[in-house]
């Protein structure tokens, strides 16, 4: 997938790329650009503040990360758009720098959904800082190649305890009737996942966050994940336990994160964003 990258709003600097070359250390998030919106973008934004105090100390301006946004979609309307912070500032021989962190967009056209339906291969591990969303990929890539020599199509994580967290590029939620159970473990909360939350109650649909050991999956009527290119996808079997798939569940699931609308990427006076916060 061929991406368009600026930092800070310009053509990619070759000081910028070796360091990005070099060092494996940004906080990123991407999502889909719908009509020049974003679900969820609230959520994204919240996200890159939150890890950018993080990992930089010093967080980047809401509105100049709108403004960067937008000049890397240069018109497009529909696109995928990646958004990373990072800092050449920060080296593994010299890490402690505060300092506000460089922005990289990269606009490329929006991919496919991971797939219809997944087999999963469970997997002892825990992601490093679990609760964000950086660029530490290896165990990740490697984890889906070793699943799917084994056969499966993907990971499930959980830790020695057998305690599920995520997968490797989602979140996991299971079904038991009409309720939905979401791990709770140290993972990174989707935004997918708080989309589907927000809009659960309009389907008829409750939900509860609680510890699911690997020993607990049989006792579910079926399962899903989700991330931001993927809503919605049935997990059809989680090493030896199978699950039959629920057409209208997976269809409430998806109508409840779609009656979360896109947010305008541009930034909105006072007046316009007090009223959009009604829920």
């Amino acid at each position: 997938m061929t991406a368009t990258i600026l930092i800070d709003g310009l053509p990619a600097a070759a000081d910028d790329l070796h360091y990005l070359a070099l060092v494996n250390y940004a906080a990123v998030t991407s999502f889909r650009v719908e009509d020049g919106g974003v679900r969820g973008l609230d959520l994204h934004l919240a996200r890159l503040h939150a890890s950018a105090i993080e990992m930089f100390g010093l967080a980047v301006e809401e509105e100049r990360l709108r403004d960067l946004m937008e000049r890397a979609l240069s018109g497009r309307k529909d696109a995928w758009l990646r958004v990373s912070l990072f800092s050449p500032f920060i080296w593994a021989r010299l890490p402690s720098d505060r300092v506000r962190p460089k922005v990289m967009t990269a606009v490329a056209p929006p991919p496919p959904p991971l797939a219809d339906s997944v087999r999963l291969q469970s997997q002892t591990y825990v992601r490093d800082a679990a609760h964000l969303k950086h660029t530490a990929t290896f165990p990740l890539i490697r984890a889906r190649r070793l699943a799917q020599d084994a056969g499966f199509d993907d990971a499930l994580f959980a830790d020695e305890a057998g305690l599920i967290s995520e997968g490797s590029l989602w979140n996991i939620g299971f079904v038991r009737g009409g309720r939905i159970v979401w791990p709770k473990a140290p993972m990174l909360s989707g935004v997918a996942q708080a989309l589907i939350q927000r809009g659960l109650s309009e389907q008829g649909l409750s939900s509860e966050t609680r510890p699911v050991h690997l020993g607990d999956i049989a006792a579910f009527d079926g399962a899903f994940l989700c991330n931001s290119a993927t809503p919605v996808c049935p997990i059809t079997a989680i090493d030896d336990a199978v699950f039959a798939i629920d057409r209208s569940i997976l269809d409430r699931l998806a109508r409840a994160w779609a009656s979360q609308s896109p947010q305008a990427i541009a930034a909105r006076d006072d007046d316009e964003a007090v009223s959009s916060l009604g829920r």
